[in-house]
């Protein structure tokens, strides 16, 4: 095999066309036997491997510098520059992140999992250069719907005015995550149509130079153009054209399930492993019922709408009233709070990740004009998405904290459908929802109205020790409080429901006959919930302890024990409240 002989990108230039179409087809075939065992991303990567192949045949990586956006379609890079045992070997399938990372090879400069960065960071590589007086390449791989992300537009425009190398691959395949959404892609099809004639070029207004690949799945033609622009003086877009799951027939065929997926079986491209997400199913259906007595309800996604569970067939029901801004989440919010002041009810759902991107607008757009978006934070867990780069730790401390903000922690299935009914319903104040990562069995009273701000749900009243659980960890405070009262604790428990207030006539009804109050949350401790009830007893005689992670990039972690090393388990905490009390 071709691809075992190569040890980096130096045996890649040693091939002819022959060779170089063979290697082609076994990383085709590795990367599907990978990803049929493994998961992960499919269609990007299978559409890429001939421009991976052009490009370390062309260029001199790690001194010419390829910096990919979002990293999708990194993985035949990673094949080519020392870790193809990590896509042929089976034992070696976890050694490589699914995405671009310094740790792994000097041919990674940088960490990226978020979309639209690539120009931005290629930008400062390409001025670190230029006045260090060198003379590399500096080339920016972009595709997967990341032009529509406001800094990928931010980055051309300051490239443009660079007037030095820089060279942009442009990896068009007609699609983000699902269909491509926004203006700018009418234009790139007339690109695609007229083969790079169209007068209304984005990429030249910006102050680039241009060129035009028809078929980007043919290597040779890659490397004549890359050949072309190497060592250019100036900015320059090289505009490919590729098919998203190319070689595989049901990835060219459903482009968006393909785009990433579970492990699957490989002559039939069923799974072979399934998980459905209950909530994104309600937040779906609901929605859609909702939409049809209410005309002014609408869905917003950012490029992800499975996330909430919007499926093609549900996007087309819902119509006009669900919106896909493309991949540009600070975009989402914004418009969220223009359709709330306008009379509009929107709810825009996306992972606690993306939403990192969008601080400025929930402050500055949303909550400082107090106008009643909602927002649905998925993915929001340790027990969530675990790369580094797609952490679900830091949202509490991120928008618990903004004025204005009703933050809401629901702990099962009933108790989010009546928080979003609730903040549907509302026009006071801009909400978020933690969305659950577990289901448990409903056995909690549903309140369901959240008027009241700041109002804890006392579940049980015991003495001593009082236990809140926000949110997932509610689960983990039951059982806490179950293994406690083996030991003869009789302690309380408090179901918090709001992360952006706290209680403050319970927290003090707690210090006539408690000592200790314990906090458990699934997120980041600094910041988080556990310190606005620890800063609130400061001054008392109350003992507080707060359970939840320590402020750490966490990377492709094992859940459970992330928990031990964090005590985050019934019996540490129970161990850790009768050591405090004695």
């Amino acid at each position: 095999m071709f691809l075992e002989k190569i040890k980096g990108p130096e045996s890649v230039k040693e091939l002819d066309a022959v060779e170089r179409q063979t290697l082609i087809e076994e990383m085709r075939t590795a990367l599907l036997l990978r990803a049929s065992v493994h998961g992960g991303h499919v269609g990007p990567d299978l559409g890429f491997v001939e421009a991976a192949v052009a490009l370390h045949t062309v260029f001199t990586s790690p001194r010419d510098k390829i910096v990919f956006d979002v990293s999708h379609q990194s993985y035949p890079h990673k094949m080519l520059t020392g870790r193809q045992q990590a896509y042929t070997d089976p034992a070696h399938y976890d050694d490589v992140s699914g995405y671009t990372n310094p740790a792994e090879s000097e041919h990674d400069f940088f960490n990226i999992g978020h979309t639209s960065t690539s120009i931005s960071l290629a930008s400062g590589l390409a001025k670190a250069r230029d006045l260090a007086g060198r003379h590399e390449n500096i080339i920016a791989v972009i595709g997967d719907g990341s032009m529509s992300g406001g800094e990928a537009l931010e980055g051309l425009d300051a490239v443009g005015e660079l007037g030095t190398n820089f060279i942009v691959v442009f990896n068009d395949n007609d699609m983000s995550i699902a269909e491509n959404h926004g203006g700018m892609y009418r234009s790139f099809r007339e690109l695609r149509e007229t083969e790079g004639q169209s007068p209304n070029n984005l990429f030249k207004v910006m102050g680039f130079d241009y060129r035009f690949v028809k078929d980007g799945n043919d290597v040779e033609a890659l490397i004549a153009a890359f050949e072309e622009v190497r060592d250019i003086d100036h900015p320059v877009v090289v505009h490919i054209v590729t098919q998203k799951g190319k070689g595989y027939r049901p990835a060219e065929e459903d482009r968006e399930t393909w785009h990433w997926h579970m492990p699957f079986d490989l002559a039939t491209g069923k799974e072979t492993v399934s998980y459905v997400d209950p909530y994104a199913e309600l937040t779906a259906t609901y929605l859609l019922k909702e939409m049809q007595e209410n005309p002014a309800l609408v869905a917003i996604t950012a490029g992800v709408p499975s996330v909430m569970g919007f499926t093609k067939e549900r996007r087309e029901a819902a119509g006009k009233q669900f919106v896909d801004v493309g991949i540009a989440e600070e975009q989402a919010v914004a418009m969220a709070s223009g359709l709330a002041k306008g009379g509009a009810r929107p709810v825009f759902g996306t992972l606690a990740t993306f939403f990192q991107r969008t601080y400025d607008q929930l402050a500055q757009d949303v909550c400082v004009n107090e106008n009643p978006a909602i927002f649905l934070v998925f993915g929001a867990s340790a027990h969530a998405l675990n790369d580094v780069t797609h952490l679900g730790l830091y949202d509490i401390p991120m928008m618990s904290n903004i004025p204005n903000f009703v933050c809401l922690a629901p702990t099962s299935v009933a108790e989010y459908q009546a928080m979003l009914t609730w903040a549907i319903r509302q026009t006071k104040h801009p909400v978020a929802i933690r969305v659950p990562v577990f289901a448990p069995e409903e056995t909690l009273p549903v309140r369901t109205s959240y008027d009241e701000l700041d109002r804890f749900a006392l579940v049980h009243r015991g003495n001593r020790v009082a236990i809140l659980g926000l949110g997932n960890f509610f689960g983990l405070a039951q059982e806490t409080a179950a293994e406690l009262a083996q030991k003869g604790i009789d302690a309380t428990l408090i179901n918090p429901l709001f992360i952006s207030g706290i209680d403050e006539t319970m927290l003090c009804d707690l210090e006539k006959d408690h000592a200790l109050v314990i906090t458990i949350e699934d997120g980041c401790l600094a910041g988080g919930f556990g310190e606005k009830i620890a800063s609130f007893y400061g001054t008392s005689s109350m003992r507080v302890k707060s359970y939840g992670f320590a402020k750490r990039f966490y990377d492709r972690y094992d859940v459970a024990e992330l928990r031990r090393a964090n005590r985050l388990t019934k019996e540490q905490i129970a161990e850790d409240v009768i050591t405090i009390l004695s």
